[in-house]
């Protein structure tokens, strides 16, 4: 079984340039490529168990920091939509051969966004989105915040919200929130191509169950399969919780080996 490889990719240039730390382990196809959440890291349980996955099937699998995240460079509250999407796509580029996306919360709309990007070159496989939390910066951010909280962020530029998942605060910057404006789905259709697995716990109180279900009137190019979890939370990371992240893997990986290989249109 081939170890994972620890390597650093610069994205960006001159001062916007960033040092993103990932974990590549070689293997066969379907690449497994984790897309984490929002002040969250590819040491998670969920990333580690899709890692695990891959290590036993002999497939390869690669996991990566957003900057201002785990172990890669950068301060946090500079980290906007485009900035993350951008690194996404630029780890993605250093992979090869077809990939199933895994994004976990804003990894989720990352996801999204990032198999549309890749549609012609056909290369994203297939989708597992964890509590996909699409459109957050406004849906799931602003229009929670209170009167207050909102006035802060104008004026300050920034403002601290409590975590469930952690001692620390959120930091929601006003450039996040404008940001994340330039990715907004709205009503409109999402096409990624592609087969798509939804896990949503019922009793997420960050990604409502209904914000993940309305994702499926949105794909609706695509196949898609939602699975509630009644007594689920965010995280979805209990035993059984990863016991249905690998099911999904798994039947993920059926389809992609099943599929016939595209076919791209030759030079006359």
């Amino acid at each position: 079984m081939a170890e994972a490889i620890a390597e650093r990719l610069i994205v960006g240039e001159g001062s916007a340039g960033r040092a993103i730390a990932l974990l590549r382990r070689p293997g066969a196809a379907p690449g497994l490529f984790w897309l984490g959440g929002f002040m969250s890291n590819m040491g998670g349980s969920k990333a580690v168990a899709m890692d695990a996955f891959a290590a036993e099937r002999g497939l390869a699998a690669t996991r990566f920091d957003y900057s201002g995240h785990g172990a890669s460079a950068g301060t946090f509250a500079e980290g906007t939509i485009s900035r993350w999407l951008e690194e996404a796509a630029a780890v993605f580029a250093a992979t090869s051969g077809p990939q199933i996306l895994v994004g976990s919360s804003m990894g989720g709309w990352l996801a999204l966004h990032l198999a549309e990007m890749q549609r012609e070159s056909r290369r994203v496989a297939g989708l597992l989105l964890v509590a996909p939390a699409f459109d957050m910066t406004r849906a799931l951010m602003w229009h929670r915040m209170t009167k207050k909280a909102r006035a802060a962020l104008e004026r300050d530029g920034f403002v601290r919200e409590p975590s469930s998942y952690s001692d620390e605060p959120y930091v929601i910057t006003r450039a996040l929130i404008e940001d994340g404006d330039r990715h907004l789905f709205g009503e409109r259709l999402v096409e990624v191509g592609c087969p798509v697995v939804i896990l949503q716990g019922v009793a997420d109180k960050e990604v409502p169950w209904r914000h993940a279900a309305s994702l499926v009137e949105r794909l609706a190019a695509d196949d898609v399969v939602l699975t509630l979890v009644k007594d689920g939370d965010h995280r979805l990371s209990r035993p059984e919780d990863l016991d249905r992240l690998r099911a999904s893997l798994a039947s993920l990986v059926a389809d992609a080996s099943a599929a016939p290989a595209p076919v791209l249109d030759s030079a006359p």
